[in-house]
């Protein structure tokens, strides 16, 4: 199975666009070099343009959208929110997030790793529309 992906390097720290193809052991091994330098963001869709999930990870949480067209993007509620606002990279960006979208970062990975796996938004959560 095959996904498409984009993220920051690790050695430069930059995000780096384009479209990897990849199996999904290969993003999972990008997941857990950005979770080590504790910084980075990725993006991740299935052979269609769209679905596109994101994920901006600073520390120990991430901030999750997904832009199911080009006039749709939504972010992924917390099912446990953060205490205080979050700040995670947006490309190379820091952006600010609201608590209640700080997701931890186990939680993150499953809900990247299950829509590489099928693609199926419906599954993942609660969503807020932008």
């Amino acid at each position: 199975m095959d996904v498409w992906w984009a993220a920051t390097s690790p050695t430069s720290g930059r995000f780096v666009p384009g479209d990897t193809a990849s199996n999904l052991a290969s993003l999972r091994e990008r997941f857990v070099e950005l979770r080590l330098h504790g910084r980075g963001y990725l993006e991740v869709r299935a052979e269609a343009q769209f679905p596109v999930l994101t994920l901006g990870l600073m520390n120990d949480v991430a901030v999750i959208h997904l832009m199911a067209s080009v006039e749709s993007i939504s972010l992924l509620v917390a099912d446990e929110p953060a205490v205080a606002d979050v700040e995670v990279p947006v490309m190379d960006e820091l952006v600010e997030f609201s608590a209640v979208y700080a997701v931890d970062l186990d939680r993150a990975w499953r809900v990247v790793e299950e829509f590489a796996r099928n693609g199926d938004i419906s599954e993942l959560g609660q969503w807020s529309d932008l």
